[in-house]
């Protein structure tokens, strides 16, 4: 990006992503909410199909009638910085999970997201090929105000890093929830409909399970993983004890003949230990993560003046989640698993990252709690351009691909240095990475009165902080070399 050169991300990002967009509604010739929302989600290069038809004349109407608390979004010059849009033939994202053949691997992940017949109708005509639904027990279920906790930086308004939230399973009656399933796989029968489910009990499990499969449900979800359940021996509890996943997974197993997901907490040192369990007992698939257990102490988020532990999830997540998902995947004795990947996804970059570590199946949350069903459109047209771009037609090729690109830490190239390479075009001087090097570094940047970063190359041990930190991205990559000998 060049100096005062707009960073389109960075402004889509500003974009308050508004319903019936009223800068769409001003353009008439095009849909300019649309193609912010993809910029925002990593489809930039696509974005122009939307605007293609807008002459200067509809860009500048649709910027005075942005709604922005601060300033209108400024349009005109992302529009300017968008290419040409390209057509191409988008491949199928179809792919098989547990036997089962979905339309694409998104599915909504059991919370919040779907608790009710309408709200999964609405998900799966949007194009989510499945749905998690919420999990169902057989206890009474009675939640708190509020629920819901994020981080963020001090001053953001509307978007976050990370959620927390102290909910816990469907507050239906049992037999309200399995009508609803089997009445949206009677009216959605190309959907993927997966009953959630926790008991406390061996017979609970059991009982749970073969309701599910009565009401015609495609699969079932153990959720062996929920941290904020309020009564002992359930939820992670459960997850935690490996001896506990396989008894209540064989259960389950020879009592129903559809796939049986067990869902892995992350709450643990080694998910390979329970999720072995699992696999000994007989499970089709596995599911991870849930949430992270976590304490935030926003006021605003008391409870009549208490705070509790509870899980943390969103986009903050997905290392941690990507970590468990590879840990089962280059476990050799669970080779033929399949796997579901769950954790902060919420572009389709983050979807391509877990597919590529094994994951042929995605579900997803705290992104919809935010922005809403609608983010499938980008999710999907992403994953298809970057296989068309690579000249891939099917999905499943992706699965699993980047594998033998993880190595352990003594494995790596430690002989060679990949130095920071800085751009005076793109640099405003701002001093930050020499600030962050001096403090957090190895004191190798120089700034002087000019106001210009100057590498000091033998204190650069190309550890990229300073290109971290950078603000403006003026600070790129040179080519792998040699390391220097120490004198």
């Amino acid at each position: 990006m060049k100096k005062n050169q707009l960073n389109i991300q960075e402004e889509a990002a500003r974009c308050l992503l508004c319903e019936n967009a009223p800068c769409s509604r001003a353009c008439g010739k095009g849909d300019i909410g649309r193609a912010i929302r993809a910029v925002r989600f990593g489809n930039e290069g696509i974005a122009r199909q939307w605007i293609d038809g807008c002459d200067e004349n509809d860009l500048e109407k649709a910027e005075q009638a942005c709604i922005h608390y601060d300033r209108p979004i400024r349009i005109r010059e992302i529009a300017s910085q968008l290419p040409e849009a390209t057509r191409v033939d988008l491949p199928s994202l179809a792919i098989d999970f547990c036997g089962m053949p979905c339309e694409n691997p998104f599915f909504l992940a059991s919370s919040s997201i779907c608790t009710n017949y309408e709200m999964v109708a609405r998900a799966f005509e949007a194009g989510w090929a499945g749905v998690f639904y919420k999990t169902i027990c057989m206890d009474d279920i009675n939640e708190v105000s509020p629920r819901f906790d994020v981080l963020h930086r001090e001053g953001d308004k509307g978007d976050f890093n990370a959620l927390r939230n102290m909910e816990q399973l469907s507050e239906n009656p049992v037999d309200v929830d399995f009508d609803i399933l089997s009445r949206l796989k009677k009216n959605y029968p190309n959907k993927i409909v997966v009953a959630s489910i926790m008991g406390s009990t061996e017979e609970q499990w059991i009982e749970l399970a073969k309701m599910a499969q009565a009401a015609g449900v495609d699969a079932i979800e153990l959720n062996f993983s929920c941290p904020q359940m309020r009564i002992a021996g359930m939820g992670s509890d459960v997850g935690q004890d490996p001896e506990l996943v396989t008894f209540y997974t064989a259960y389950v197993k020879r009592s129903v003949s559809i796939p049986v997901i067990p869902k892995m907490t992350p709450n643990i040192t080694m998910i390979n230990h329970p999720a072995m369990g699992a696999y000994f007992a007989g499970a089709d698939a596995i599911s991870a993560i849930n949430t992270i257990k976590s304490v935030t102490m926003d006021e605003r988020a008391e409870v009549s003046g208490k705070w509790t532990v509870s899980g943390l999830s969103g986009r903050a997540v997905k290392p941690i989640a990507l970590r468990h998902i590879l840990e089962m995947a280059q476990n050799p004795i669970m080779k033929k698993i399949e796997l579901s990947g769950i954790g902060g996804i919420e572009t389709w970059r983050d979807a391509l990252e877990f597919i590529q570590l094994g994951c042929n199946n995605l579900q997803v949350c705290t992104a919809v709690m935010q922005y809403g069903y609608r983010i499938i459109d980008d999710l999907k047209l992403g994953l298809q351009h970057y296989m068309a771009s690579r000249g891939i037609t099917k999905l499943s090729t992706l699965v699993g691909e980047q594998l033998t690109n993880i190595s352990r830490p003594h494995d790596l190239d430690r002989d060679t240095v990949v130095y920071p390479l800085f751009s005076s075009e793109n640099c405003i001087g701002c001093g930050r990475c020499y600030i962050s090097c001096m403090d957090g570094g190895h004191q190798a940047i120089t700034f002087g009165d000019d106001r210009k970063p100057h590498l000091v190359g033998n204190k650069c041990v190309g550890c990229h902080l300073c290109r971290l930190v950078c603000p403006t991205g003026a600070i790129g990559v040179s080519k792998r070399v040699p390391k220097r000998k120490a004198k």
